[in-house]
């Protein structure tokens, strides 16, 4: 007997783990440690390119998960950084990991500027560690991490082929500050700032409706496309095309408009583009 005053209950939406660990190619057992964790990070990242089509369509992607595996996992799409670190999430709760979700300030190309806290990342409790780690594999940037690091400060991380490191800086408020840095250039660059307050699925539905639908963000309105390979990085900002060899080499060029645009997204990044849509 129910009580009319009482809502139902929803189930909540059962993750296709098999399908993911497809998509992804990642193999072993599953378990929650530190090494599965760091395993699966990078085949994630490796496995799921980075891309921004949707709001360029003028539309917020959904983060429901039913919608986010038949875009990533079935559709030959990716995402951007509240798609993919939302999936993940869900992954990492289904091999027993803890995860909470955290928000940042992207200080990249900042320039002293203080940003909003538009950048989703995940704080993750390995069972048996003495330290959650920083998993994050949302940040298109050739500075985002390839495996997840725990989350300690000024120690260098080498993820992969990647250096970084967290370091602590002041601010105003009453929680730590994190910034994660990266090597880049003979030189540590900060990438983004976070504290550790947990933030919740509609936090991150109304940042995502901005920073996809608002005419001032550049994700409205130009593409950013990037896939990640042990060999070599993608990166395609409007029509320009990088490509950056592990051994550092560097080829560039400017993509001539929408077929050329489309055949590279499906023939190198391998992206299925919508029907219809205009780039």
């Amino acid at each position: 007997m129910t009580n009319n005053d009482e809502t139902p209950q929803e189930s909540a939406p059962q993750l296709d783990l098999d399908a993911y660990l497809a998509r992804t190619g990642w193999t072993g057992e599953r378990r929650a440690d530190a090494a599965t964790l760091r395993s699966l990070h990078r085949a994630h990242m490796y496995g799921i390119p980075f891309e921004n089509l949707d709001t360029i369509g003028g539309s917020a992607p959904s983060l429901a998960l039913p919608d986010l595996e038949a875009k990533m996992v079935r559709g030959g799409r990716g995402g951007y950084c509240y798609e993919h670190n939302t999936l993940l999430a869900a992954v990492l709760e289904a091999f027993g990991f803890g995860v909470t979700r955290l928000a940042a300030r992207v200080a990249l190309g900042a320039r002293g500027a203080i940003r909003p806290r538009t950048h989703m990342l995940l704080l993750v409790d390995v069972p048996g560690e003495p330290h959650p780690y920083v998993a994050d594999v949302g940040f298109g940037s050739a500075g985002g991490l390839l495996e997840a690091v725990p989350l300690v400060a000024d120690t260098e991380f080498r993820d992969a082929t990647r250096r970084h490191r967290l370091v602590h800086e002041p601010h105003h408020g009453p929680l730590e500050l994190w910034v994660l840095q990266a090597y880049e250039d003979d030189a540590w660059t900060d990438q983004y700032a976070f504290t550790l307050e947990p933030y919740e699925a509609p936090d991150f539905e109304v940042i995502n409706w901005h920073i996809a639908t608002n005419p001032r963000s550049p994700f409205s309105h130009l593409l950013f496309i990037t896939r990640t390979t042990p060999d070599a990085r993608l990166a395609l900002t409007g029509h320009h095309l990088v490509e950056t060899g592990s051994d550092g080499s560097r080829k560039e060029r400017e993509l001539s408009g929408h077929d050329e645009i489309a055949r590279v997204l499906t023939a190198d990044f391998g992206i299925s583009v919508p029907d219809g849509m205009t780039l």
